[in-house]
């Protein structure tokens, strides 16, 4: 590895400090200084970094990412006040927040809302046999005969993750290369006789974020006390209890999953996703372009 590669990996370990504590604090009010001292930069130069790493400046990135969750938000909670939702992420104005979400998203917040809620008591009244007429019938139907199930109490998990922001779909080789990169690691600082779990998460819905600014990390678990640097980071899954379904499916199947997940099987058990980030561990290697996924969404019960 020649020095400017050693260099850049060095900026991206860094950088992973703030985009972990935006994450970590992303109701809260978040400043230059207290993001370039989290990732040891200079609060002069921090900016100009950021933005030619990343794509955006800090401030359009937090901006954009709290939009995005009020957005979800609002989707998720159809009867909190629109006020506490903007307090939730961050907001504490909700006449600024109204002015930005409506310029992102092209429509108010009250009109989204109003609009979400309108929307899921159509879903919620129209009779199942409907779906037999429905072109979409032939996935709810296939995705129950693929998966199994269950409500879980699963542990804190501590893992070692790569991010990734930019195009993850059209680019299926990268899953491949990061995670190939990762236990290279692991297998160098004598972590695989621990048996790593391989985990995806994905920080973003892909329906509102652009492409290029979508963020995804690859993970493997590992010890707590285990030390990382580079661009390798570290970080916990939260314990809790999660709807797990597993699946054996293609790739171009996956967001298929994701739809029969929130529209069927977490309804149909009376449980709702809570406002944490799901993940997928993938137990075993592909065969013959089949992938075993197992789905892991943070859920409470109605």
């Amino acid at each position: 590895m020649n020095p400017n590669e050693k260099n850049k990996i060095h900026y991206i370990e860094r950088l992973n400090k703030a985009f972990d504590y935006i994450d970590e604090n992303i109701d809260a009010q978040l400043n230059l200084d207290d993001l370039a001292k989290v990732s040891h930069f200079s609060k002069f130069h921090f900016s100009r970094i950021f933005s030619a790493l990343v794509g955006e400046t800090p401030f359009k990135f937090i901006q954009r990412i709290r939009l995005e969750r009020a957005n979800y938000l609002l989707r998720l909670k159809p009867k909190a006040k629109i006020t506490e939702i903007a307090f939730e992420c961050g907001f504490n104005d909700l006449a600024v927040f109204s002015r930005q979400f409506t310029l992102h998203f092209n429509i108010s917040p009250t009109a989204f809302k109003k609009q979400n809620i309108q929307q899921s008591n159509i879903h919620q009244t129209s009779s199942f046999k409907a779906k037999y007429f429905c072109s979409e019938l032939k996935i709810y139907r296939d995705m129950e005969q693929l998966v199994e199930a269950n409500i879980r109490s699963l542990p804190q998990k501590t893992i070692a993750y790569i991010k990734h922001i930019g195009s993850y779909r059209q680019n299926a080789d990268i899953y491949e290369k990061l995670f190939n990169q990762l236990y290279d690691w692991a297998g160098k600082n004598s972590l695989l006789k621990h048996h790593p779990e391989s985990i995806v998460i994905h920080y973003d819905d892909p329906e509102l974020t652009p492409e290029d600014k979508q963020r995804m990390s690859v993970c493997i678990t590992v010890p707590q006390d285990t030390e990382v640097n580079g661009s390798i980071g570290k970080t916990t899954i939260p314990y809790g209890k999660y709807y797990v379904a597993k699946f054996k499916l293609k790739p171009q199947e996956i967001p298929m999953a994701w739809n029969w997940i929130y529209g069927e099987g977490i309804p149909s058990i009376g449980y709702h996703p809570i406002d944490k980030i799901p993940y997928q561990v993938y137990p075993e290697p592909p065969k013959e372009g089949i992938l075993t996924i197992v789905f892991c969404i943070p859920v409470k019960k109605n």
